[in-house]
C-alpha cells in the first residue's frame, strides 16, 4: 500500500513564530485623598534582533519572550498625560531574579502580607493594597531578564547569550526602547530602578540607552548597590578590601542582636567605619610584619566592634569572609544569622560547621512572594501561563562576564559617561544597614570614587535604613522609602 501524503512531514514543519501574549485588566487605588485608575498589563513580549548574513539584512528574528508587568495610570482628573507623566523601569538582580520582590515589596499597587524578623505570619500569608505604590507619581514597568519569572528564549535556541553582563544588558536596553516606543513615551520623564545586581545592570543600562539609542534617563535608582565586584569580593582578590569595606555592616548586626553592649547602633556603625578608614587596612596591609603589639590591639578592637571572640579574630588572621561571620556571630546560641537581611536568624544545621548550610532571612522570604505572586498574577491580572515562575533561577549559571576579562568587574566608568554625558541625571542610592549581600560602607567607597567633576556630585543623593537588603520588608523602612522615592521621582521628572 502505498502511503498518503497530506503536508509537510514535522522535520521541515517550521515553528509557528512566538507572538507577544498581553493581557490587561483595570484596577483602582486610593493613595490618601486621591483615587488612581490604572491599567495592568502582564504577559509575554517577543524580542527580535535584526539578523544580517555576509552584510546583508535578512529579517527580524524572534530570540527571546520576555515576561514584563506595567501598570499606566489613567488619563483624567489625577493623572496628567503621557508626555508629563514619569515612567519607571524596575528590575531585580541575582543575577538570576525576577522582578518580583520590588513589585510586592515597593513599588507596585498591590503588596505582599508577610510579617517581618521575629513576627513572621504563617503561610499562605496574604495581599493588600499598597497605599504607598510609586504608581503615586510614575507609571511603572517590572522586567523580568531572560531565564527568570516567565522569561525563556524562543523554542529550538539557548538561553546562553542572555545569561552573561552583556547579552544581559542589551536584552533589558532592548525591552525598555521597546514599550517606549510602542507605547508613546519618548517624551516622558524616564527613571531605571535596580536592586543589588540589578544596580550594576542599571548603571550600564542608563550608558546603554543613552549612546546606543538617545534615550537620556532623568534618574537613576541603586537599591543596594554594588557597582564594582571587587569591593565585596573575598575569594578572587587577596587585596583584603573586602574586610574592611564589610567592618561596619558586621558592627550593625553585632549591634541588632545584643553583641555591642548598649550603645546606639549610630554609634557602632561609626567607630567601625572609622577603624575601616585608617587603621584596619594599614593592618591588613602590614602582612607578617605586623608586631606582636599592634596585632593584639587590632584583635581586642576587631573583637569591640563586631562581636566575635577574640580567639576566633586571632584564628582568622584578623580577616571576617562575611559567610563565616553570619555562621559564628551566633554560635553560642546555635543560631545564624541571614545574609541577605543580618535581623533574621535560623537554626544552626551543625554547632561546629565553618559557616551557615542556607541563609534565615531567603528562608523566610521566598516563600511568601511566592504565594502572593503565583495567586495575583492568574486571579488578579488574569494571566495564565503554565510555566513555573521563576522567582529566582540557578539556569543562569555560570553567568558570564567575558567583557571584563583581566579586569574587575565594574562599571562606574559606564555610570561615570552617563553622567558626564548627561549632567541633568539625577542618582539616588539606598543603603540598608543590615545588608549582608551588598554592604552600604563599600557602596558608599565606590560611589566615592565615580570620576566625575565636582559639580556632578551634588546630582548623587543617599538614603539609610535600618534594615537590610530588601530594606522594604521592615515596615518602618518600607514606608519611609516609598516617602523618598516618590520625592525623587518628582525632583528629577520635569513637566513639559
Amino acid at each position: 500500500m502505498s502511503a498518503v501524503t497530506t503536508g509537510p512531514s514535522d522535520a521541515t514543519t517550521k515553528p509557528a513564530e512566538p507572538v507577544d501574549d498581553l493581557v490587561s485588566t483595570r484596577h483602582r487605588l486610593r493613595i490618601g485623598r486621591r483615587t488612581l485608575d490604572y491599567t495592568a498589563t502582564t504577559g509575554r513580549i517577543v524580542l527580535r534582533e535584526e539578523v544580517y548574513e555576509d552584510g546583508v539584512f535578512v529579517g527580524h528574528q524572534a530570540k527571546a519572550e520576555i515576561s514584563i508587568t506595567s501598570y499606566v495610570v489613567e488619563r483624567g482628573a489625577d493623572a496628567t498625560g503621557p508626555q508629563t507623566r514619569p515612567v519607571t523601569f524596575a528590575f531585580n538582580g541575582g543575577p538570576g531574579s525576577s522582578s518580583v520582590w520590588l513589585h510586592l515589596g515597593l513599588l507596585g499597587p498591590r503588596r505582599i502580607v508577610m510579617g517581618d524578623a521575629g513576627d513572621l505570619r504563617p503561610p499562605p500569608y496574604g495581599l493588600t493594597d499598597n497605599h504607598e505604590s510609586l504608581l503615586a507619581e510614575s507609571d511603572l514597568v517590572l522586567i523580568d531578564p531572560v531565564s527568570t519569572g516567565y522569561s525563556r528564549a524562543v523554542k529550538g535556541t539557548k538561553p546562553e547569550p542572555f545569561h552573561g553582563y552583556q547579552g544581559d544588558i542589551d536584552s533589558i536596553a532592548e525591552v525598555i526602547r521597546l514599550w517606549t516606543t510602542r507605547h508613546e513615551r519618548w517624551l516622558s520623564p524616564k527613571l531605571l530602578l535596580g536592586e543589588s545586581y540589578g544596580t550594576l545592570r542599571g548603571a550600564a543600562l542608563v550608558e546603554k540607552l543613552q549612546s546606543r539609542y538617545g534615550m537620556y534617563v532623568n534618574g537613576l535608582v541603586l537599591v543596594s548597590s554594588v557597582l564594582d565586584l571587587s569591593s565585596i569580593d573575598f575569594d578572587n582578590q587577596r587585596n583584603d578590601r573586602a574586610h574592611a569595606l564589610y567592618l561596619p555592616t558586621y558592627a550593625a548586626i553585632a549591634h541588632y542582636h545584643g553583641k555591642l553592649g548598649r550603645g546606639s547602633l549610630q554609634k557602632a556603625v561609626r567607630d567601625a567605619e572609622d577603624y575601616a578608614s585608617r587603621d584596619y587596612p594599614w593592618v591588613l596591609a602590614q602582612g607578617d610584619r605586623l608586631s606582636a603589639k599592634d596585632r593584639a590591639a587590632a584583635v581586642k578592637t576587631l573583637a569591640a566592634l563586631t562581636g566575635l571572640s577574640p580567639d576566633y579574630l586571632d584564628r582568622a588572621d584578623l580577616r571576617i569572609e562575611h559567610w563565616r561571620f553570619f555562621g559564628e556571630l551566633l554560635r553560642d546560641r546555635r543560631q545564624v544569622a541571614g545574609r541577605i537581611d543580618g535581623r533574621f536568624v535560623g537554626p544552626a544545621a551543625s554547632g561546629i560547621a565553618e559557616h551557615m548550610d542556607a541563609d534565615a532571612s531567603m528562608d523566610a522570604i521566598s516563600g511568601p512572594y511566592s504565594t502572593a505572586y503565583n495567586h495575583y498574577v492568574r486571579h488578579e491580572l488574569r494571566y495564565e501561563n503554565d510555566l513555573s515562575y521563576e522567582q529566582i533561577s540557578s539556569r543562569v549559571h555560570p553567568w558570564s562576564f567575558k567583557d571584563f576579562e583581566g579586569r574587575p568587574i565594574d562599571v562606574s566608568p559606564q555610570l561615570e559617561r552617563a553622567m558626564r554625558m548627561n549632567p541633568h541625571l539625577k542618582v539616588h542610592v539606598a543603603y540598608g544597614y543590615y545588608d549582608g549581600a551588598t554592604p552600604h560602607y563599600a557602596a558608599e567607597d565606590v560611589i566615592a570614587h565615580l570620576q566625575i567633576p565636582a559639580e556632578l556630585r551634588a546630582n548623587i543623593e543617599h538614603a539609610y535604613y535600618e534594615a537590610g537588603h530588601m530594606m522594604y520588608v521592615h515596615e518602618p523602612s518600607r514606608l519611609q522609602q516609598s516617602k523618598d522615592l516618590a520625592d525623587f521621582v518628582r525632583r528629577c521628572s520635569p513637566s513639559s
